[in-house]
Parts: structure tokens; sequence; C-alpha cells
């Protein structure tokens, strides 16, 4: 089959792998209609997520056809259609049980790895890396499907691939980024990244109810998306960010901060940006904090941080007095994706959102390296890239 593969940094590659082969009863084996690239892979892609290997298959965000199911699986067959979360679950342990699905104890099988990073693994995630399974992703024709009863959800022949292949991942992890923030009906939201997950962000937090959405960016395309979703906008190239949150919150600062950046955050011209670049360079530093430490700062007292926005190792010059003299809460983590996909998808078939709107351009799988580059870089107002096997 074909499939897009890992080269290293800035080298993804349409070439031929092995078909994927039932390993374990529990699998199902699916064929991809319709798979994305997501913001998540641009960290593989810029190479700052540890034990990539060559040869690696991407994709974490997929859907399909069932083709072939494992002698254990009693919940799918062959015919159904299907969208996959990014996050492999078991289904039966305590996490799980708890709804805690990102951090399932049995998926990953590469735990050791995880343990010696974080302390403790967390789940198996597909084409994220060794460090979370070293399972094949999605950007493929085939994908096969570990313990498939409880990572998958059923999507009706009425609405289209791109009405529901978001809910595998960027849609949940949106809502979940803003249901961490406990919304109230005075509460002001405020996003930094209006990348995908930031234009979900912004859909939820107007769908849960805030008073007022900010989004912050430097993309004038996406900040337009971000407004006709119910956002204001604020350019940080053009204006201070400070000084407009200050007067959007009467002086107050937000009461819920949203990190949808993460480990790549950039901001031109500021000290402490700089600062970063220098540490990552001489590797001393792995990630870039920007966004955290301006969330801190800024966020009103006893308001909430949620962090969707992916970090991998190590960060520097985190004003952690800041944090806790103003008694704030950071709720973070890996989208517990099977928690919300089956709410999210009753939310499309009403009508009170159509995730296809975040979609910029869709493309044959063939074209996914050039699309990477296009996204990372933001070309053509590129904001979601779908792909077609």
């Amino acid at each position: 089959m074909k499939a897009l593969c890992w080269h290293g940094k800035n080298d993804v590659r349409y070439e031929s792998v092995p078909d994927p082969r039932i390993e374990d009863p529990k699998d199902a084996i699916i064929n991809v209609s319709s798979c994305a690239i997501c913001g998540s892979d641009l960290h593989l892609y810029d190479h700052f997520i540890p034990t990539m290997e060559s040869g690696d298959v991407l994709g974490h965000e997929f859907m399909g056809e069932v083709m072939e199911v494992g002698s254990e699986v009693k919940h799918l067959k062959v015919g159904d259609r299907v969208v996959i979360p990014f996050t492999i679950a078991c289904g039966e342990c305590e996490q799980c049980r708890r709804g805690n699905f990102s951090v399932c104890e049995r998926s990953n099988r590469n735990r050791a790895l995880g343990d010696k990073m974080f302390g403790h693994g967390t789940a198996g995630l597909f084409g994220y890396s060794h460090l979370t399974g070293g399972y094949a992703g999605g950007q493929a024709e085939y994908v096969r499907v570990p313990f498939a009863d409880s990572t998958h959800v059923k999507v009706p022949d009425n609405l289209t691939d791109e009405q529901v292949l978001f809910l595998g991942d960027i849609f949940p992890t949106g809502w979940q980024a803003v249901v961490q923030c406990d919304v109230q009906p005075t509460d002001t939201v405020a996003i930094w990244g209006a990348g995908p997950v930031g234009q979900f962000c912004v859909r939820s937090a107007v769908l849960l109810g805030a008073r007022q959405v900010i989004v912050i960016d430097n993309v004038p395309e996406r900040l337009s998306m971000a407004q006709a979703g119910g956002a204001i906008a604020i350019n940080f190239e053009n204006e201070s960010v400070l000084e407009r949150l200050k007067e959007l919150t009467q002086g107050m600062g937000p009461e819920k901060c949203i990190d949808a950046v993460g480990l790549e955050a950039h901001q031109s011209g500021t000290l402490d940006a700089v600062y970063d670049r220098i540490k990552q360079a001489t590797m001393l530093e792995t990630d870039r904090p920007h966004v955290l430490r301006e969330m801190i700062y800024v966020c009103r007292p006893a308001g909430v941080l949620s962090v969707p926005g992916v970090y991998g190792g190590l960060i520097d010059k985190l004003p952690i007095g800041a944090l806790m003299n103003k008694g704030l809460t950071v709720r973070s983590g890996q989208t517990h994706t099977q928690r919300w996909m089956k709410d999210l998808l009753r939310r499309i078939e009403e009508g009170q959102i159509d995730p296809s709107f975040v979609i910029t351009h869709s493309v044959g799988l063939d074209q996914g390296p050039g699309m990477y580059q296009t996204f990372r870089d933001k070309q053509d107002g590129c904001v979601k890239v779908v792909l077609k096997p």
C-alpha cells in the first residue's frame, strides 16, 4: 500500500509500505477514505518529538471502512463506516473506566519509554513516535486499529467525510480545551493560536456560552476564520496583546486562557522569544513557552489555563511565582477523544456545527509531502489539509 512516511527533519515521502494485517484478536483493519495533516504532525516534521524512526508511517486523524476484524472484536463488522480517535484505548483499564482514555494503561506497547520520559507512560497514539507505541499512522491506504471495539465511533452515511473526520482529533481537542475551563456565562475566553485546534476552541467556547471569545494570532486568513466563528481577533504583529486584552476586559484580564499553540510558539521581537531560540539552538531547552508565559501574566487571578497545545520536553523561565500567587489552575493533556465523540457527533447531526468549515485544502495522498510544507509555512491561506488516499 501507499503511505506518507517520516525520514527525518522536513523529509516526508509518499512510498510503498507493507499492508497491515491482524496481529491480535482485538484488531481491525480500516480502508482509509480520508485523513488529515494535524498541527501536531508539524512537531514531527520539524523533528521536535523524540524517538521517531526513518520509515515510520505518519498521521493520527483518519476515517474509513472496516475491511477485516479480529476474532474477539464484538462491536464492529466488515463494511462499518468509522472515525478512528488518535488515542488508542483498551476500554478496560482503570483509567479508561474513568474516561481518561489518553492515559490508557495498556495500549502503549512501548510504555517503558514513556515511563522514563514522563514518570508514567501515556496511551498509545497512531503515527506519533515510538514514545507512544510506535503504531503506524493513518496517512495511508489502510491502517491496523488495535483495541478496535473501544477505538472507533460509527458514523452515519448521510454525513460526509468532511463533516465527521475531525471527530478523531481536532474537534474533541478544541472541545476538551474549553470544557476544562469550566466556562461561565460571564467569562471571557482568550485563545492563543488560530490554527485548526484554535478554530474549534472558538466554536466550542461559543457553543458553551462564553460571554466573549478572543483569539490571538498573526495570520490574517486564520483570524478572519475565527472572527466568522464569533471571536474578536488580535493580530500580535500589529497591536499589543497585553494592552488589547486589558481594553477588552476592563483591565481585569480574561478568566480563561487556552494555549492552542504548543511547543513551537512564534513571537518576533520579544526578549523571551530570542532567549528561547538561543536555548533551543544550543539544546538547553526543547520547547518554546512564550504563550504559556503570556497566559500566566494576563490571566485574571483565580482563572484557568487550559493547554491542549503539545509540549514534548523541557521549558525555561516559567513564571511559577505568578502562577502560584494568582491562584491559577492549569489543566492540560492529550485529548480523551472517546469521551466526547458521540456527543459531538450528535451536535453535527443536529446542525449545531459543521466541522468542514476549517478545510482549506483537499488533495490526494500523493501530494502529502508538499502539503506538509504548505501547512507548516502557512502558505496559500492553508488552515487545514484533508488527504484522499
